[in-house]
């Protein structure tokens, strides 16, 4: 199965948990991410782990926790994800999956082992972690589990630690090392599977990306935006929008200067400048300004984004096109044209449904059958970007860059 990644649990000795289920973007640790920033070494951490300091990362997160409900924290035998917590319901115990322990920000990343110094800023020891499990390990029901009672024909079956969401979901768009993936779904990312050996000289990070480890050969190399989905629900919600086909069409027009700047942080930012603190800002609104230039903003907001990550992207690896999935290809119709513009990048879309299910039956093909050939994940027409419109992007990304430093420094 694949879980949320950055999802929380605590459980208390008898297995019962004992904690709400915390998840990536709820910022409320954000004053422990700056006392995190002001008194330790940020570019070590993220050396170590892959990840920096930021409020969807477990070492924040914890400290918060001890902090706020000192009571319950102690009280709790195990920190987990949502899917271990099935499995402790199913099988009668639990392991966390590579890349489910790597999304939480305490992975050794070099070694895939837990990182005794990311250990130390969370306030916790191993022991109330899951043990790790790469994902060719399999795991069985004890004797007393609902597994064993319920499902006899399953009793002897093989079950592997839960998957992160987002490796998952890559599999199933991609198209294996080197294929870069953008997911565009209620948060976005993009990301690029690269061979990354236990014990060998890890990927050298920019400091807007991270590097999850994902088994002991490959990691996930890449950064991610809190909000895509949320801001298009955001924008069909609250404004007067013309019909999709009408929208869609706008949206292959040229650009234009009169578009409003949107810094589309509605619940925060992840890469590349890790402020969870941060919120949506609207520059350049005026009397005049449509719901569809409004619209058109906020996409431009997003792939502006997605552009700062490719930028530091391409100090690791050529990038030329990528491959698109998730619901927002749909729900906001055009957004395709305005990212390969935007990027500079000839992308292909994507539209196969439950990609994160494709990727899972690809992981477990690498386990049990790993010569069985492989079917070729359906895909659309490759769109190509505009050079002329490409140019104007990036005079748009000069801009959004200066209004971003303009917000950060009186933040």
């Amino acid at each position: 199965m694949d879980t949320f990644a950055s999802s929380l649990v605590g459980v208390s000795v008898t297995g019962r948990a004992i904690t709400t289920c915390y998840n990536y973007n709820d910022n409320r640790c954000v004053g422990e991410v700056a006392e995190l920033r002001a008194t330790h070494d940020e570019d070590d951490i993220q050396d170590r782990t892959g990840c920096r300091f930021h409020a969807s990362y477990l070492p924040a997160r914890l400290r918060w926790l001890a902090r706020t409900e000192p009571k319950t924290f102690r009280q709790v035998a195990r920190w987990m994800s949502l899917g271990e917590y099935v499995h402790l319901h199913l099988l009668g115990h639990s392991c966390v999956g590579t890349s489910t322990a790597a999304w939480s920000g305490l992975l050794n990343r070099r070694l895939g082992v837990w990182d005794e110094v990311a250990l130390g800023l969370a306030g916790i020891d191993d022991d109330v972690l899951s043990p790790i499990a790469s994902p060719g390990v399999a795991l069985h029901p004890l004797k007393k589990s609902r597994a064993h009672r319920m499902f006899p024909a399953l009793r002897k079956a093989h079950w592997f630690a839960p998957i992160g969401d987002g490796y998952a979901a890559t599999r199933g768009i991609g198209e294996g090392t080197n294929s870069l993936v953008i997911s565009l779904a209620t948060s976005g990312a993009m990301r690029l599977l690269v061979p990354d050996p236990v014990g060998a000289a890890a990927v050298d990070l920019p400091r807007g990306l991270w590097a999850y480890r994902v088994d002991d050969n490959y990691s996930l190399v890449g950064g991610a935006v809190n909000d895509v989905g949320r801001a298009t629900e955001w924008m069909n919600r609250e404004l007067r929008l013309p019909e999709s086909n009408v929208v869609a069409a706008t949206l292959l027009e040229p650009p234009s200067m009169i578009t409003p700047l949107v810094l589309p942080f509605f619940t925060g930012e992840r890469s590349v400048g890790w402020r969870g603190d941060l919120r949506a800002t609207l520059h350049h609104l005026d009397f005049s300004t449509s719901s569809i230039e409004l619209y058109r903003g906020v996409l431009e907001g997003i792939v502006w984004s997605f552009q700062r990550i490719t930028d530091q992207m391409s100090t690791i690896t050529e990038v030329s096109s990528a491959r698109v999935g998730g619901r927002v290809m749909v729900e906001a119709p055009g957004i395709l044209t305005v990212l390969a513009d935007g990027l500079t990048l000839d992308v292909t879309p994507v539209d196969i449904k439950r990609s994160t299910l494709q990727g899972l039956a690809f992981i477990a093909l690498d386990v049990l059958s790993p010569g069985t050939e492989r079917v070729t994940v359906p895909s659309g027409e490759m769109l190509h970007h505009d050079p002329q419109r490409a140019a104007f992007y990036d005079q748009r990304q000069m801009l959004l860059d200066d209004l971003y430093r303009q917000v950060v420094g009186s933040g």
